[in-house]
C-alpha cells in the first residue's frame, strides 16, 4: 500500500487529504483566519475564582476568560508554581530545571480558594478550543507532543502505548527511556516508537526538552502578562506527526511557506525522506489534478456509493449513526442469493471502514447488513471487518452480527467531526430557481473579464469555470479563449475546476489571491 498527502493551501482555508492506493481515506478542512490553539502553553494569571464549581478563570489573552477546574491543575501543581516564582525571581540565569524540587502532590479533595487566589501566575495548558459562548478549557499538566515521545516536566514514570502488545519490546522501550530522559521529567511512548532505534528516540527526546526549556526562557526574560511561552505546530505539520511512516511516496504542497514548514518537519524526523516533499505548481487546482476533488463529492452526504451498483445509507441521530446496506440495482449473482448478499456486504465492509475514518464517526454505529443465513458467512463479514479497522488510528471495538443482521461498533473520535455539505445552494441563482439564459453566460463573463481589465487594472488573472464550460471556451481554432487574449491581452488564463457548479465562476489574480466578481443582482 501506498500513501500521499495532498495539501491544499489556500487564501482563507487548508485542506488535507490522506490517500491509500489513491482512494481518499482522511480529509481535513480548517479555516486560516481561526487560530487553533490546543496544545499551546501560557503563563497567565488567576481572574476570578469560583468557589462553588471548585475552579477558576483564567486570562490566556483570549476574548473570553478560559476555565480551569481544580482538578485540572494536576498533581505536580505545588512543583510547578514553586519552579515558576524560582525562574521569575532571576532575569539574568535560567534556574536548573534539574535542579527544581519536586514537593508532595496536590490533594485530591482539596479546593481552589486554598490553592490560587486572585492575580497568581499560573503555567497552563489549552486542551479544549472556544466553543460558542465558552472560552477554552486549560489543564496546569504540561506535555510536548513528538512523533515517538511525549515529555511531561514533573513527571515520575515512563508510559508505554498499550497498542504496543509485545511485552520483550515494551521492557526494551521503558528501559532504553530510563537511561536516556532528563532528570524531574516523565515520557509516554507512542505506539510508532515500536522498533526504533535508540539514537532517534534520543534525538526527539533531545528536541523536546528544548521546547520545554526554551517556553522557560521565554518566561524568564518578559514580564508581559498573559504570554504564550509554546505554541503547537500549524495544521498540516501536526497531522504529519502523528500519521507519517515510511510508505509515504510523496507529500505534494501548494503554498511556498507550508512546503518550506513541512519540509523541515521531515527532515527533522527523517532526514532521509525529506525529498518525498514536493511543491505543486500546476495550473489546474491541486485537489483536481489528484482526483481529491471528485472523490470528496462522491463519498460525503447521505448515500454512498460502491460497486455494482450497491450503496449505504447514512445517518446521524442524536444518540448514535445509523448505517443502512442495500444491493441497490446489482444483478444478481449466479450462484444465489446468499453469495450475493455476503459480497455485498462484504464490499460494505470496505467501504464503511473507509467512511468512519474519513467523517471521523465516533461514538455508537449501528449497522444493518443484508440478512445471510450461513454462520460461516456471518463470521467472515466480522473477520473483514475487524481486518479493515487496523488502520484506524482511532480506539474502537467491534460487536459480531446480532440474530437481526445488525453489527455495534463503538469508535473514539480522534478529531472535532467534520461535516461536508454535498448538497449547496445554487451559485449561479442563490436559490431563487431562475438563472439567466445559458447561451449568454460567456457574454456575461466577458464583460467582467473587461471591467477587471479596463476599470480594475488587472492585466493577469486566472479564471476558473466548471470543465464543461472550459472545452467550451476552447472550442475551435480561433476559441473564445483567444478571442479574449486578442482583445484584453495575453493575462487572460483560463482554469478548469471540478469544485465548481456549471455555471460558478471564480476569478483570481496572478498572486492566486481570490477576486470577488460575482453579483447577485446578476441572476435575476
Amino acid at each position: 500500500m501506498t500513501s500521499e498527502l495532498v495539501i491544499d493551501v489556500q487564501q482563507k482555508e487548508i485542506s488535507i487529504a490522506l490517500l491509500e492506493d489513491k482512494r481518499l481515506v482522511e480529509y481535513q478542512t480548517e479555516t486560516r483566519s481561526v487560530s487553533f490553539s490546543v496544545g499551546n502553553i501560557y503563563v497567565a494569571k488567576v481572574k476570578k475564582l469560583m468557589p462553588g464549581l471548585n475552579a477558576c478563570f483564567v486570562d490566556v489573552g483570549f476574548e473570553r476568560d478560559a476555565f480551569l477546574h481544580y482538578l485540572d491543575l494536576g498533581n505536580q501543581f505545588n512543583s510547578y508554581d514553586k519552579y515558576l516564582k524560582q525562574v521569575q525571581s532571576d532575569r539574568k540565569k535560567l534556574y536548573p530545571f534539574a535542579k527544581a524540587q519536586r514537593l508532595p502532590e496536590l490533594r485530591k479533595d482539596g479546593s481552589v480558594q486554598n490553592t490560587l487566589s486572585v492575580g497568581q501566575e499560573v503555567l497552563v495548558q489549552i486542551v479544549k478550543e472556544p466553543i460558542s459562548t465558552k472560552g477554552p478549557r486549560l489543564t496546569g499538566e504540561l506535555s510536548f507532543a513528538g512523533r515517538y515521545l511525549v515529555l511531561i516536566p514533573f513527571g515520575d514514570k515512563v508510559s508505554v502505548s498499550s497498542k504496543i502488545k509485545s511485552g520483550e519490546e515494551r521492557a526494551r522501550l521503558k528501559q532504553l527511556i530510563n537511561s536516556i530522559k532528563p532528570r524531574n521529567c516523565g515520557v509516554i511512548v507512542r505506539t510508532v516508537a515500536e522498533g526504533k532505534r535508540v539514537a532517534e528516540l534520543d534525538s526527539e527526546l533531545k528536541l523536546l526538552t528544548k521546547r520545554w526549556e526554551d517556553a522557560l526562557t521565554k518566561v524568564q526574560k518578559t514580564q508581559q502578562r498573559p504570554q504564550l511561552i509554546f505554541e503547537e505546530e500549524g495544521r498540516a505539520v501536526a497531522l504529519l506527526r502523528d500519521l507519517f511512516n515510511p510508505t509515504y511516496e510523496n507529500i505534494y504542497v501548494n503554498d511556498r511557506n507550508v512546503f518550506d514548514e513541512v519540509r523541515d518537519y521531515v527532515e527533522l524526523i527523517a532526514p532521509d525522506r525529506k525529498g518525498v516533499v514536493k511543491l505543486y505548481s500546476g495550473t489546474v487546482p491541486i485537489f483536481d489534478n489528484f482526483n481529491v476533488t471528485k472523490q470528496i463529492k462522491s463519498s460525503f452526504g447521505k448515500t454512498v456509493n460502491y460497486k455494482h451498483g450497491a450503496y449505504l445509507i447514512i445517518e446521524h441521530t442524536e444518540a448514535l449513526h445509523v448505517v443502512d446496506v442495500n444491493s441497490g440495482n446489482r444483478s444478481h449473482s449466479d450462484n444465489g442469493q446468499e453469495a450475493n448478499a455476503l459480497d455485498v456486504n462484504l464490499g460494505a465492509a470496505d467501504e464503511l471502514a473507509r467512511q468512519l475514518r474519513l467523517r471521523d464517526m465516533g461514538g455508537i454505529i449501528v449497522v444493518d447488513f443484508i440478512d445471510m443465513h450461513l454462520a460461516e458467512d456471518r463470521q467472515l463479514l466480522y473477520e473483514r471487518m475487524c481486518k479493515n479497522m487496523q488502520k484506524d488510528r482511532a480506539r474502537h471495538n467491534i460487536l459480531p452480527l446480532s440474530k437481526f443482521g445488525l453489527m455495534q461498533i463503538t469508535r473514539q473520535r480522534v478529531r472535532p467531526a467534520m461535516d461536508v455539505k454535498v448538497e449547496e445552494t445554487c451559485p449561479t441563482c442563490f436559490g431563487k430557481g431562475k438563472i439567466k439564459s445559458s447561451i449568454i453566460f460567456t457574454d456575461q463573463l466577458e464583460s467582467k473579464i473587461d471591467r477587471l481589465v479596463n476599470k480594475i487594472g488587472v492585466k493577469t488573472f486566472y479564471l476558473h469555470v466548471h470543465p464543461y464550460v472550459d472545452a467550451y471556451i476552447n472550442k475551435g481554432l480561433l476559441s473564445l479563449k483567444r478571442k479574449w487574449q486578442m482583445k484584453y491581452g495575453l493575462g487572460v488564463h483560463v482554469i478548469p475546476s471540478e469544485k465548481l457548479a456549471f455555471l460558478q465562476y471564480e476569478f483570481y489574480d496572478s498572486k492566486r489571491q481570490f477576486i470577488d466578481m460575482q453579483e447577485e443582482i446578476e441572476t435575476k
